[in-house]
């Protein structure tokens, strides 16, 4: 999971370019570490993007869901906590997942660094 979450996060760090570029790495660190099993993989580009926007702009406690148009298959990101750590912030997190008919949920912690990025913290 670690080797998931920091390739995903240098791949995503070489897309775009200022604020596209941090959501890029965000998507790649948080996904590529995290989100694994049926609902990681079933994931779009589209879908990582959702995930990331509902990170950095969602109320704690407030569930972002939508429905992928093309696969079917249907997400719920909740931030379930928000804290501060050497500075930064951090959040606590919770993916649900509904793929192909079978639900999954995943836990997540990640922070973000002085460049932008976010990192796993557990």
């Amino acid at each position: 999971m670690i080797i998931g979450g920091a390739l995903g996060g240098a791949l995503g760090s070489q897309v775009g370019g200022g604020q596209g570029r941090t959501v890029a790495t965000i998507v790649g660190t948080l996904l590529g570490a995290s989100v694994g099993g049926a609902v990681g993989r079933s994931m779009d580009e589209q879908d990582r993007l959702k995930v990331a926007h509902s990170l950095e702009t969602v109320r704690t406690g407030v569930s972002s869901q939508w429905r992928n148009p093309d696969t079917g298959n249907e997400y719920a990101v909740v931030p379930t906590r928000t804290y501060e750590s050497s500075g930064m912030p951090c959040r606590e997190f919770t993916v649900n997942g509904n793929v192909g008919g079978k639900r999954e949920q995943v836990y997540g912690t990640a922070c973000r660094q002085q460049d932008g990025s976010w990192r796993m913290a557990r």
